[in-house]
């Protein structure tokens, strides 16, 4: 059987040098952990908490991944929603989870996160926002050496169910109600990021409105930044009726440019977080209960690892005006 010292010698590198990359400890040098890794897939190694982790008949730990949003400033209210009600679900059925950021395993291949996962004695996976260009995560996905579960992600199969609301007919109805109340038909849409699940979702739900009210619609992209959608308003909203966002960063980027602006324009949104609240114009958005889906998510974990097949679960949504007075506490 191979141990860590057969994949030292093999690396050149002291015993404790291949602990640090098997845990993916910071300050060891690219070109080491690379050495490292090649010993590993040559050798077949196998961590012996791996071994010790799959004799055993319990279910192990569970993580969650999420990423946070590079393109603000602002704090990430939804990342902190996912992480509080998948934590507190996790205790109430007493499953143990650990938290992962994707930019701590991104540099990894499928291989090394499996590996890394299974050293860490994880079973189950909760994945917030995946995109379709999360390559390696999908591939990890379709190895089936998980049980996952999507929040807003678009893979089933027999042990990755996808959770989240209906984002084809969410957009729609938001979008629905703003533009009939203000009597609009030439429509700004600011979407979200290219090559992305939720995206994509929102923009057929637009288009589906479009062709039902025979609407004239520009589509741009705001990769969910607030700044992006404050430089398209400038760009092109002087020109339409109402601007439609694929977020509500985006939709307060796009009310701010307008108040420079000095012109009106009904604005609404998609998320239904706090800052809403406070932009001063109370504007149509999307409530997602996020505590909610992260504390169904966790659950829908436990039937997966329960021996159930993945499936797609839809959860409500609200079409809401957030007020100031409601939001404070």
């Amino acid at each position: 059987m191979v141990s860590i010292n057969d994949v030292a010698k093999r690396a050149g590198v002291a015993i404790s040098t291949v602990s640090k990359v098997i845990n993916n400890y910071p300050y060891v040098s690219e070109a080491t952990k690379i050495k490292v890794r090649e010993a590993i897939h040559e050798l077949n190694y196998v961590p012996n908490t791996v071994a010790v982790a799959l004799s055993s008949k319990q279910n192990g730990r569970a993580a969650i991944l999420v990423s946070l949003n590079p393109k603000t400033q602002a704090i990430d209210e939804i990342t902190m929603q996912y992480l509080s009600g998948a934590l507190n679900m996790a205790l109430e059925l007493n499953i143990e989870i650990i938290t992962f950021f994707v930019s701590m395993i991104e540099h990894m291949t499928p291989e090394e996160m499996t590996r890394y996962f299974k050293s860490q004695n994880i079973s189950g996976l909760i994945i917030c926002g995946i995109s379709k260009d999360d390559k390696t995560l999908h591939q990890l996905i379709e190895s089936k050496e998980f049980k996952c579960v999507l929040v807003d992600g678009n893979t089933v199969n027999e042990v990755t169910s996808s959770i989240g609301v209906d984002n084809i007919k969410a957009q729609y109805d938001v979008a629905k109600r703003t533009i009939l109340e203000n009597n609009c038909k030439r429509v700004l849409y600011i979407a979200g990021k290219k090559n992305d699940y939720v995206t994509d979702a929102r923009l057929e739900g637009i288009n589906k409105l479009k062709e039902e009210l025979n609407l004239k619609l520009m589509v741009r992209y705001g990769e969910y930044s607030e700044l992006m959608a404050r430089q398209l308003t400038f760009k092109y909203a002087k020109n339409k009726d109402i601007v439609v966002c694929g977020s509500d960063l985006m939709a307060i980027g796009a009310m701010n440019a307008l108040t420079e602006m000095d012109i009106f324009r009904p604005v609404c949104g998609f998320d239904g977080i706090t800052l809403m609240g406070y932009v001063g114009k109370q504007m149509n958005t999307v409530r997602q209960d996020f505590y909610n889906i992260s504390s169904n998510a966790v659950k829908e974990l436990k039937y997966l690892l329960d021996g159930n097949e993945g499936r797609k679960v839809t959860l409500p949504h609200k079409i809401v005006k957030l007020y100031y007075k409601d939001i404070i506490k």
